[in-house]
């Protein structure tokens, strides 16, 4: 295979080839006539979940919009664009999508696929604003999940983990066009969030904190705001008790913010304001590692603190961690399923020897809160304990061999932490 390591770096995947079809008729027969095969997106996966045994497929050449439906609000894409080329389509036709994650260099439906991102208190992940997809099922024939059948299988084929088929189409919600601006304030003291959590991260569309975890404090803040008439984005000096910063930052201490979307106010539209990162900037591979928790939010300032106990383990191998909220939804093995939600994130050095001796502690201190780890990224969770956190497992589970009885999709990660197979 051309490309056969994920894009961090820390993962060689198995495939002896990648393919990538022209067209849907092409995705048809590469699926009927393969034994195993998975979609490979932008290789933003940081563990197995998108590995195979047989062959590869990237979508990257089905990356068109198909349609614009004004009427009802929503946008057909196929399943290879990116986020950043359709944030361009839909703002210069006047629409929005809700949310976006920090890169819009991921595509759609990798993304969606794992449940990836939360942006605010009201705001759902990435997924939530999926209203149908179009799957080629392993006899390499299409069919539809969407929200007008009646018998609501596209709550468990949304998030669907690679396991179902190739996704080769997607509709999704979107909304009028808006502006954003952000402010980042500096040095919020944890014991902040003890009686002020709520009041924190409702102040805003989307509020994150970044911690390198030295101090029991958030070395930033990044308050995005829609600008309306109401709300013209003004800034207070003080931000519950930390102070607004005077020149642009990057998450990361030390360095520089050049690759940052605008801070200070400026502003932007919502495509340039809700990603962290400029859409023309490309992230260099490798150099870093993922892990992600998501705890239900009453549990978050507990669940916080019991990271703060870790400090001295954590601090030495972080590059920042991130903290966010997230809508609850209703998606079968969505992380934020049923509850709203709080995601812890860890952007760790690239030393996996070190991150996984941590990573054990880590979901030991979570465990009482009973955080669900991204799909996505790196965890040491045992199957059984990630199983026991998600009602819909044995549903979800029942989809995957209606749609895929011979396992064609299936790969180690889906046997192990889905079909409970070693």
């Amino acid at each position: 295979m051309e490309t056969n390591r994920n894009w961090a770096g820390n993962y060689r995947y198995s495939a002896s080839k990648l393919h990538v079809p022209e067209d849907v008729g092409q995705v048809k027969e590469l699926v009927a006539r393969s034994s195993r095969i998975k979609v490979l997106g932008t290789r933003h996966s940081f563990n197995g979940i998108a590995d195979c045994t047989g062959s590869l497929l990237s979508l990257q050449k089905l990356n068109r919009v198909i349609s614009l439906d004004r009427t009802l609000n929503k946008v057909t894409v196929e399943a290879g664009i990116r986020y950043g080329e359709l944030c361009l389509f839909l703002h210069s036709n006047g629409y929005a999508l809700h949310n976006l994650a920090s890169l819009p260099h991921i595509t759609v439906a990798g993304a969606c696929a794992t449940a990836t991102h939360g942006s605010g208190d009201r705001n759902g992940n990435l997924a939530t604003a999926v209203h149908s997809i179009e799957v080629v099922k392993a006899d390499g024939e299409t069919t539809v999940f969407s929200h007008e059948q009646q018998d609501g299988l596209i709550a468990g084929a949304v998030v669907g983990l690679g396991g179902l088929g190739v996704v080769t189409q997607i509709t999704l919600d979107v909304v009028p066009v808006f502006q954003m601006s952000q402010y980042v304030y500096e040095n919020l003291p944890l014991a902040n969030l003890k009686d002020r959590f709520d009041d924190i991260f409702s102040s805003a569309y989307s509020v994150s904190l970044f911690s390198d975890w030295k101090n029991a404090a958030f070395n930033q803040v990044w308050v995005k705001r829609r600008i309306t008439d109401q709300a013209p984005g003004h800034a207070e000096p003080e931000f519950f008790g930390a102070a607004l910063s005077t020149a642009h930052r990057h998450p990361v201490p030390g360095l520089t913010s050049e690759n940052c979307n605008e801070q200070m106010g400026i502003p932007g539209p919502w495509y340039e304001r809700l990603p962290h990162f400029r859409m023309d900037f490309t992230p260099s591979a490798g150099e870093e590692l993922q892990s992600e928790y998501f705890v239900p939010r009453q549990d978050a300032y507990d669940a916080l603190c019991a990271i703060d106990r870790l400090r001295e383990y954590i601090s030495p191998l972080l590059h920042i961690s991130e903290v966010r909220t997230i809508a609850a939804d209703t998606l079968w093995m969505s992380p934020c399923y049923n509850r709203e939600s709080v995601a812890i994130h860890f952007t760790w050095k690239a030393d996996w020897g070190a991150v996984k001796q941590v990573l054990p502690i880590i979901e030991k201190q979570l465990a009482p809160f009973h955080a669900r780890p991204h799909w996505g990224k790196l965890f040491t969770m045992p199957p059984a304990r990630l199983q026991s956190l998600y009602e819909k497992l044995p549903d979800f589970r029942q989809l995957l061999l209606d749609c895929d009885p011979q396992g064609k999709f299936r790969n180690a990660f889906l046997n192990k932490y889905i079909m409970n197979l070693n």
